[in-house]
Parts: structure tokens; sequence; C-alpha cells
């Protein structure tokens, strides 16, 4: 399978790229994405797991430890579980955001689909979701998963990545141009 230099690049994407290889050969995609979502979210929600993925002071039998214990209490598939030991015993929890945005490329890509990571002010309604990802399928060409954000700094407005493409319809850049417009 051809990965782009981009994600094979960085030591999260090349652990990306072999927890996507192993996912592939045991027809786990799906299911390995959708345990690495529920990282994702524990990540967010959890500042005793952001703790145990970041901290240095924890050792790798430790954090071996608490990660399967974490993976079984999350209800992770067996693949990622052991995953997250490896990554434990490398020391290299702290990337599983990085590594988690790379499987998630490379999942959309083996779909034919483009992730586009939205960032918007407020959570986004289904109704929503539904227009934008129409509208960015028009203007892609092809199917498209978002990523939803929220950032309450933007006021309103969206931003969206697309690859290396970004548009920006925020109301804090509109109001950050209109005040450096303002000052000659």
């Amino acid at each position: 399978m051809e990965q782009s230099g981009g994600i094979q690049a960085s030591l999260g994407g090349r652990y990306a790229t072999a927890l996507f290889e192993l996912a592939r050969e045991s027809k786990a995609i799906d299911t390995v994405e959708a345990s690495l979502a529920t990282i994702r979210q524990a990540l967010a929600e959890s500042a005793d797991f952001k703790t145990l993925t970041t901290s240095p002071l924890i050792g790798r039998v430790a954090a071996g430890r608490a990660i399967a214990a974490a993976a079984g209490v999350l209800g992770l598939d067996a693949t990622t579980t052991k995953f997250l030991g490896v990554l434990a015993h490398n020391r290299r929890l702290g990337k599983l955001p990085a590594i988690i945005r790379a499987f998630r490329s490379l999942a959309a890509n083996y779909r034919g689909e483009t992730t586009a990571e939205v960032t918007s002010a407020h959570p986004l309604s289904d109704a929503q979701v539904s227009e934008l990802k129409q509208q960015l399928r028009q203007r892609v060409g092809r199917e498209v998963t978002v990523e939803l954000n929220v950032d309450q700094s933007l006021l309103g407005g969206l931003v969206v990545r697309i690859g290396s493409q970004m548009i920006d319809s925020s109301i804090r850049t509109r109001l950050n141009t209109l005040a450096h417009a303002m000052k000659g």
C-alpha cells in the first residue's frame, strides 16, 4: 500500500502506519478506528488518563499495567490494547494524539474518503454537519468525513482544514483582519 511521505516522516505516523497494517491484515480497520476514537475522547475528558500518557514520571512497567487496565475499562479491541502496550513499553504514549490523527487519515484514504478537521465556536447540529459534508463533498469531489472540534475563542463561524487547504470563516479572523486593515 502506498503511503504519503508526510505520514511516514513522523514518529507518530510510523506507529500509525504499523497499526494500520496490522488492522488491515486482520480486517479490523473499523474496530481499531472505533477504539482510537474512544481513546481520543478519554484523552479529552480525563485528566488522569492524559497524565498517564504524558507523564515522564510513570515508568514503563507501571504505564503498561495502567494502560492495560484502562483499555479494559474503555472496552478497547485486542489489537489496539496490544498496540498501547507496545507504546507504553517504548515510552511513546505521549504520541497518541498524532498516531490517532495519522491512523484516521490512513483509514479514510483507504476507504477513498477525505478527512476534514472542522473547528466551530459551538457544537454543530446533525443537520449542520450533514449540510457541511455535502458542501465539502461538492468542493473536493469525493466523500468527506469530518472531525469536529469546538473552540469558543472563534466567536462564530468555522475553520475547515482539508489536507493542506484551510478555509477560515471565523468571526475572530474577520475581526483581526478588520483591525489590521484599520491600522493602515
